[in-house]
């Protein structure tokens, strides 16, 4: 990644740096090696704790005009050295104005002092008693400062915006406005800032950390934003408190990046913010749009430095290959219970409104027909219905091979439902003879004849049991369009269609560890490790498949990730690609090159656009996840709409 700005990331970076007490030569030294640090490191933005450039923990000693005057050149040294260190920084300070003391949060950048945010909430309970020596920033009476012979911005109610990164506008608060009922950041967030700043000295005691570090990462996700939060250190006075140098980088409701505590060495952490995402997550939230900030706020703009690039690029945030599945095991196991528990509900509730005690299901032996059959058992387990009014239905036609008709029946036999076989290859035969479609032909016609016959049996053998018919189609072949119109693609209730391909296969293997036991265990073990196929085209000679699923449409891996980033995040195949190209890269298994990924980028949006007809006319299905495609829901798509814009970026990227 030659400019992270382009793809809208911007490193940042928290310090919790070495600090001696009232020592403003010392601690404004420590802070310029560590400019310098991060910056080497690619951080575009740094921030320091509260008051960092005397300690936090001064006392009285606030009042003395020696540490005041000392405090106000060091910030005029940090901000000079910043035309020499490109990148921007958030530091705090003592600053005496009119006869009054503010704490003051200043940016700097480009050699220069960008604009002064002074402290609104002043804490005067318990071990704080900043009111002693403090104003509140409601009670300043002017609007800029004069700094090293330049007028400088003055107020909370300044944002800064880097004109060089589209959407990136700072926002900044200190410590205790935080933990304030009505916090300064939740305006500022509503006035446009993306990336909130607090410098903070909270001392630590008893299960404080915990309390912290969730009060960031909510304020995070409340305000659509990243929150950038830089704590006091272990070398601030002991005399009554221990300060544990808690710094933490959250954006929308998870922590990037944190610090190690208590530690007596200069200590930070940095993380790659997502701007863009931040941007995409406000301009669909109706709820954001609507509010707006109770406060009036002056903008002042800034370049934002340009940082030199590692080499290696590592993106420092979390990115997986499979978006829609947790890799901690733990993590995984309880999303597999909550998914699986509402496709149950689901499946549950409507059986009870309508009165129906009998399903019938398609069973293949495939990973989706198991899925749906389970959480089907699961339904009538909930409502106390008999496992023998689930009738589930195997229709063996041209390419259905051994193994998935014995898993079929062997499933339906351990788990105590009605089983019927109905071949349909004798049907689709008479068919072809009544449409004039010659046999040996295997085009689409050939294939979803068959698709759409199973569908009639379904549908009929529901109407004489009185019952309903449980689709069995994921998310992913909903995006992909991976259906047959009126076939495979209807139900009367769809309980997969919000779970992705890549996380059907976990589900089955999560119900075999923990809702099934013994043969039928078993036999899901096997399903799971059957290589994916509709088993629409003749087998071989030698009974083998000739057609797998994700030779013709892609690998659901990448499909997975391209719908996850594509219609979750509203990036663009650049951005796109970048991330797969980060997320697949290596040797082994899944591993793909740029060449690879456009390939199936490609298919990806030739699909998804053309196979919108067949999501506006889906039948009901619960959504479980972030995804869905659901056209009463999530997604509200025109049908005939254009994917030349999105093709027109894959083949240029490919060019490239």
């Amino acid at each position: 990644m030659d400019d992270p700005f382009s793809y809208g990331f911007v490193r940042a970076a928290v310090v919790s740096p070495e600090l001696r007490v009232a020592d403003v030569a010392f601690n404004t030294q420590v802070m310029i090696d560590t400019l310098r640090a991060v910056s080497a490191a690619g951080s575009a933005l740094v921030l320091f704790p509260e008051l960092g450039v005397t300690g936090y923990t001064c006392g009285d000693l606030f009042y003395q005009s020696l540490l005041l005057s000392s405090a106000r050149g060091a910030l005029e040294t940090l901000a000079h050295a910043t035309k020499e260190i490109p990148l921007a920084a958030v530091v705090d300070l003592p600053l005496l104005q009119d006869g009054r003391l503010y704490n003051c949060a200043a940016l700097l950048a480009n050699g220069a002092v960008v604009g002064i945010v002074p402290k609104t909430f002043l804490p005067a309970r318990q071990e704080y008693y900043e009111e002693r020596w403090f104003t509140s920033a409601r009670n300043a009476r002017f609007n800029s400062v004069n700094i090293g012979g330049r007028v400088v911005p003055f107020g909370a109610d300044l944002l800064f915006r880097a004109t060089n990164v589209p959407g990136c506008v700072l926002g900044i608060e200190i410590c205790e406005d935080l933990w304030a009922i009505n916090s300064p950041s939740s305006d500022k967030a509503l006035a446009g800032a993306t990336v909130l700043l607090n410098p903070s000295a909270s001392d630590d005691t008893l299960g404080k950390s915990g309390y912290r570090t969730d009060l960031v990462a909510h304020q995070a996700g409340r305000c659509l934003a990243a929150y950038l939060y830089a704590g006091a250190g272990s070398n601030e006075s002991t005399t009554d408190l221990v300060f544990a140098g808690h710094s933490l980088i959250a954006e929308n409701g998870i922590v990037l990046a944190e610090t190690k505590r208590f530690q007596l060495t200069t200590q930070w952490a940095y993380a790659d913010i997502d701007i863009e995402r931040l941007v995409n997550e406000r301009t669909k939230n109706t709820s954001f749009s609507s509010q707006t900030p109770v406060g009036t706020y002056r903008t002042v703009e800034f370049a934002l430095p340009v940082p030199p690039i590692p080499k290696p690029y590592v993106l420092k945030r979390p990115l997986t290959r499979t978006p829609f599945v947790p890799g901690d095991p733990d993590h995984r196991a309880e999303n597999c219970r909550e998914v699986f528990t509402l496709q149950a509900v689901g499946l549950a509730k409507r059986l009870k409104h309508t009165g129906i005690r009998s399903v019938t299901i398609g069973v293949s032996g495939g990973l989706d027909s198991t899925l749906a059959l389970l959480v089907a058992l699961k339904a009538f387990d909930i409502l106390g219905l008999d496992h023998r009014g689930i009738v589930a239905i195997s229709m063996p036609g041209f390419g259905t091979t051994a193994r998935t008709k014995s898993n079929a029946e062997q499933l339906a036999l351990q788990a105590g439902i009605t089983f019927r076989t109905v071949p349909i290859t004798e049907a689709v035969r008479q068919h072809f003879a009544d449409i004039g479609h010659d046999e040996t032909i295997h085009d689409v016609t050939f294939e979803n004849a068959q698709a759409r016959e199973r569908t009639q049996i379904l549908m009929d053998v529901a109407n004489q049991i009185g019952g309903l018919v449980v689709g069995t189609g994921d998310l992913s072949e909903l995006a992909l369009g991976w259906a047959t119109f009126n076939g495979d693609h209807m139900s009367m209730y769809s309980v997969n269609s919000g779970v992705p391909k890549t996380l059907v296969r976990y589900l089955v293997e999560w119900a075999a560890d923990n809702e099934f036991g013994g043969a039928i265990a078993d036999v899901l073990r096997d399903i799971v490790a059957t290589p994916i196929s509709p088993e629409l085209l003749p087998l071989t000679d030698e009974g083998e498949l000739q057609q797998e699923t994700e030779a013709q449409i892609g690998p659901f891996i990448l499909q997975d990730f391209f719908l996850y980033y594509t219609v979750r995040h509203q990036f663009a195949p650049r951005k796109v690609l970048m991330l797969a190209q980060i997320a697949f890269a290596g040797k082994g298994p899944d591993t793909f090159d740029a060449k690879t990924i456009l390939k199936w980028l490609a298919v990806f949006y030739k699909r998804f656009f053309s196979q919108q007809f067949k999501r506006s006319a889906m039948p009901d299905g619960p959504k479980v996840g972030s995804v869905a495609l659901s056209p009463r829901g999530d997604w509200r798509m025109p049908s005939d709409a254009s994917a030349a814009l999105w093709l027109a970026q894959v083949d240029e990227l490919a060019r490239e």
